[in-house]
């Protein structure tokens, strides 16, 4: 037996592209844009997550299956408890993002669209560094190959948009799906009840058997 928990619906935000595109400095916007209309977020990123779920990450193939898996997995425990997320990532695969997009029915997904020579030229992390250098191997964009969205929510540019301004078009399209109040005052976190216990055992929002799943989104990439 299982009572329903009363919590506040939330979302979740997928901000892809290349490394160094700007995904980070957009994610950064938006908080504070979310923040300001006082929306908590919890924010995912992919390098201080690998801290925890792969500390000695080898970035093969199976290891970013099982990490982009276990990834969009907490992203949708987060949102089933009315916690907005923004998950800040790569991903290169676009099965990784649609995984998150079928586990958490209220998602979108952004696509941070800059070109190559530009990321090479930032280089903010190194890792284009490593991968001319050898010590990388599996770099997206570099050695391994990324797949952009073919049906992103949002597309913004990483070289010609400020990221503020990308941050204001991610929240008109949450307005826009309904799932950010059209200017209005949305809840913090604090003042959300904490959710009713569950009596039962299968909570798990990614599972299609529980009584808590997220139902499917737009169908993703």
């Amino acid at each position: 037996m299982q009572r329903e928990c009363a919590v506040t619906p939330a979302f979740a935000v997928w901000i892809t592209g290349l490394p160094s595109s700007g995904k980070s400095t957009i994610t950064q916007a938006l908080v504070e844009a979310l923040h300001a209309r006082t929306v908590d977020v919890a924010v995912l990123e992919s390098d201080k997550l690998r801290q925890v779920l792969t500390p000695h990450p080898t970035y093969s193939e199976g290891e970013r299956d099982t990490f982009y898996r276990a990834m969009a997995h907490i992203g949708a425990l987060l949102v089933a408890h009315g916690v907005p997320v923004v998950f800040d990532a790569t991903a290169n695969r676009r099965r990784y993002r649609a995984a998150a997009g079928m586990a958490i029915r209220r998602f979108i997904e952004v696509y941070v669209e800059c070109p190559l020579d530009v990321c090479l030229a930032r280089d903010i992390k190194g890792v284009y560094r490593k991968a001319q250098t050898g010590e990388a191997s599996t770099v997206p964009g570099a050695q391994a190959s990324y797949e952009p969205p073919e049906h992103a929510d949002l597309v913004v540019s990483g070289r010609d948009t400020a990221p503020r301004a990308a941050a204001g078009s991610i929240v008109r399209v949450l307005e826009d799906k309904g799932y950010l109040s059209l200017g209005g005052r949305q809840p913090r976190r604090a003042d959300i009840s904490p959710p009713a216990c569950h009596e039962g055992l299968n909570d798990d929002p990614a599972d299609p058997e529980s009584a808590h799943a997220e139902g499917p989104g737009d169908a993703r990439p």
